[in-house]
């Protein structure tokens, strides 16, 4: 293999996490927006059930238009403070002032402050995520260091969603009832992740100037760009597939667990708290799956394994508790690998673009991401909700034997197909280590090689004694 005529440094596990922990955020923000807070806001504010769900849907298209932009611009910054710093920091900023307006809102709100808080956070998520995935792959230009430092920042993420799942629970145990209570519990958690985290990113480290090549190109030209690259277009896509399947799981799991498996509420609760627990361990394993195969072989042998989960599913009865519990782990073990695999390959897709055109694109690359997700996200409910009722099943309705087993086939064979797309397009991806060892000589002779440095020894003794 083609070895980089330099040297780069390979930041500590302390310091990979300390710069994760505004991650605690991103995951616990956008899962309480998506499970707990539609339904505090129908009780809570009266404004009724249509209303508060045109709400949340307008502010997540916004969030998907607001993602792109705030990519290209990051791009395109350039201060004495950093590229994607400024970004993070500030969106940090936004994101803790919305959760304090969101999650302790005062006794008596309308429309137009949820609406405000509501876009505010979401600009505030994409402002502060986009940047810091960004300025992680761009941590180091190696191979697979750049997969570690992803995943470090993806487990920590993943921890704020175990959080926001597991806090309600723990409520309940407690005896506190009070839905409020709740809500504000998970806000004050992911304000205190806010406030360490972001003067951690602020003080703690810091950003090499990235070299210039050439005059900034239009935002339509960079989106032309990257919308013409073979394999820009194959990560997208590979990477809508899989939240394609994860969506259409996750529309129909807990009718799966209450209808077909006949389990009661509480057993509904556990399930997804189990995957995303067991979730937390994926982005490790795979990690260490990639360095043996590749990412972009891992990413297929991630998607084959959660091809399998998924049709073991047709081999569940009834009442089948464990067994269901035990797929449920199996599958948060295996849930991380493609998106890990996808943000570690798009950085080194990223560095292909910059040495076609001399520009860095990740801010963009990690973006289109979000849209992904999002498009992938509404529409899986599209379609997996629609599709059961076709086939004769109704929630709260006295349901047949077929339509059940329709119930148990769709959500077993409809993340399957997904899975398998996503798998599909990225068998035999070129740009494999070998590959992406040459293009980062070749941006190191060119001088265009934009690599992210710690902070100077008086700051790293500075955060060591935080710890």
């Amino acid at each position: 293999m083609t070895q980089p005529a330099f040297d780069f440094p390979r930041l500590s596990a302390f310091r990979l996490i300390a710069f994760s922990i505004a991650g605690l955020a991103i995951g616990g923000t956008q899962t309480a927006v998506v499970i707990f807070l539609p339904g505090f806001y129908a009780q809570r504010s009266g404004l009724g059930l249509s209303l508060i769900g045109t709400i949340f849907m307008i502010c997540r298209l916004w969030n998907a238009f607001s993602d792109p932009v705030i990519g290209t611009l990051s791009d395109r910054t350039r201060t004495r403070f950093g590229q994607r710093k400024p970004w993070a920091v500030g969106g940090g900023i936004l994101l803790l002032a919305s959760v304090v307006a969101l999650f302790m809102p005062p006794e008596h709100i309308g429309a137009a402050y949820l609406t405000i808080a509501l876009l505010a956070l979401y600009l505030g998520v994409s402002a502060l995520s986009t940047p810091l995935y960004a300025w992680a792959g761009s941590l180091s230009p190696d191979y697979n260091e750049r997969t570690r430092n992803q995943t470090y920042l993806q487990t920590v993420t993943s921890l704020g969603l175990v959080t926001m799942v597991a806090l309600p629970l723990i409520a309940d145990r407690s005896g506190l009832a009070d839905q409020a209570t709740k809500i504000a519990g998970m806000g004050w958690a992911n304000v205190a992740a806010l406030v360490v985290g972001i003067p951690i990113l602020w003080f703690f480290f810091q950003e090499k100037p990235v070299p210039v090549g050439r005059k900034h190109l239009s935002f339509g030209a960079a989106f032309r760009l990257l919308a013409t690259d073979r394999l820009v277009l194959r990560v997208i896509g590979s990477d809508f597939f899989v939240s394609l399947g994860q969506g259409f799981r996750g529309a129909l799991i807990t009718l799966f667990v209450l209808y077909y498996m006949k389990l009661p509420l509480q057993d509904a609760l556990i399930i997804p708290l189990v995957q995303y627990a067991f979730g937390v361990l994926a982005s490790p394993i795979w990690m260490r799956v990639a360095r043996t195969l590749g990412k972009h072989r891992a990413l297929v042998a991630g998607e084959v394994t959660q091809i399998t989960i998924n049709l073991c599913l047709l081999l569940l009865s009834p009442g089948q508790l464990w067994p269901l519990i035990g797929l449920t782990a199996a599958q948060g073990l295996s849930q991380g690998s493609g998106n890990l695999m996808l943000r570690s390959i798009v950085s080194d897709v990223a560095d292909q673009e910059r040495l076609k055109t001399g520009k860095d694109h990740s801010g963009l690359l990690f973006s289109i991401f979000n849209v992904t997700i999002n498009a992938a996200m509404a529409l899986s409910v599209g379609i997996a909700l629609p599709l059961v009722g076709l086939f004769g099943f109704a929630p709260g309705a006295s349901n047949s034997i077929a339509a059940l087993s329709s119930l148990q086939w769709i959500i077993a064979i409809g993340p399957a197909i997904g899975h398998s797309l996503s798998a599909l397009l990225i068998v035999g991806f070129p740009l494999d280590e070998t590959r992406h060892a040459e293009i980062v000589q070749e941006l190191a002779q060119q001088g265009i090689l934009a690599v992210h440095e710690p902070a100077e020894p008086p700051v790293q003794a500075g955060l060591e004694a935080m710890g």
